[in-house]
């Protein structure tokens, strides 16, 4: 709240302000889809693979991440109508928890994306030995780990929040895990050719290929599309560390609520995407709304 009042003092930028209508409908919707793509999963045994349990752990961190921006909405309007004081002990520790639950939302859709991403490598360029290497069991105890990692990663990061020792690891961690899984799809795509060959004397091969080969561009585009989503507000949270009273730094700080939209809607475009390019999700929708038919 400083921060805000201090910048409208030097800079012409209007707070944009995002109508709380607006708001909860996104979040809600955000939520409610992430959820179905959880209980599509669930009911569909022929979807108890590992890349659908990846899916489902996207799917999570998307819910959490319009969850926490649900829930700072409400803290705020409570902390205007006066029911709630912003420096209370029980606010400052209400306070932690949603940031924890955000950073949780950062760190666990990084991970999934790139697990995601290293399925769908081994899938195209491992094919053979796919159900080897990726059995249910490590699918398991790969979501296992990430997930320790990152809620003990969130909670470490809310309580030493205001150090800068703790918020540069985790914005450069953002960038390089981006750089990391982008590197995956470029040496994914080059080699696709090459490893298409190899296979082509192999009996329905040009079929698999091409079906790996929709699901890593189906993954290229969630890649696109969780940039597009989580890098305003990265970027929000930098600026406003390290330059809170620059006029250029605040006028972008002026979006703030805009970019907190911008994660909500990639909760709401990530399970469009899945529902549109995969046939086996769509039969599985229809069977769940046509079930009481």
């Amino acid at each position: 709240e400083k921060i805000s009042d201090f910048s409208l003092n030097i800079t012409d930028c209007a707070q944009v302000v995002v109508p709380e209508e607006v708001f909860f409908t996104v979040a809600a919707a955000g939520i409610l889809e992430n959820l179905l793509i959880l209980i599509a999963v669930v009911r569909n045994k022929n979807l108890h693979l590992p890349m659908y349990f990846f899916i489902c752990s996207l799917a999570i961190s998307d819910m959490l991440g319009s969850l926490y921006k649900t829930l700072e909405n409400i803290f705020i309007i409570l902390c205007k109508m006066g029911y709630l004081t912003r420096r209370g002990d029980f606010e400052k520790k209400l306070d932690d928890a949603m940031d924890s639950m955000f950073i949780l939302s950062l760190l666990g859709s990084i991970f999934s994306l790139l697990a995601i991403a290293a399925d769908r490598y081994i899938t195209i360029f491992y094919a053979l030995r796919y159900h080897n290497i990726m059995t249910l069991r490590r699918a398991m105890v790969i979501l296992a780990i990430i997930w320790a990692f990152c809620a003990g990663s969130s909670i470490a990061i809310a309580l030493f929040s205001y150090e800068a020792a703790t918020v540069i690891p985790f914005t450069i961690l953002f960038p390089l895990m981006m750089f990391f899984i982008l590197c995956l799809y470029v040496h994914m795509f080059l080699l696709a050719r090459s490893h298409a060959k190899k296979i082509a004397s192999l009996p329905s091969s040009t079929v698999h290929h091409r079906t790996n080969m929709k699901g890593a561009i189906t993954l290229t585009i969630f890649l696109g599309v969780f940039l597009c989503c989580w890098a305003p507000f990265v970027l929000h949270i930098l600026l406003a560390k390290f330059c809170p009273h620059n006029p250029y730094c605040a006028c972008y700080m002026s979006i703030f609520h805009v970019n907190g939209t911008l994660i909500m809607c990639n909760a709401i475009i990530n399970p469009m995407i899945f529902a549109f390019r995969s046939p086996e999700l769509r039969s599985t929708f229809k069977k769940m709304f046509y079930c009481s038919r």
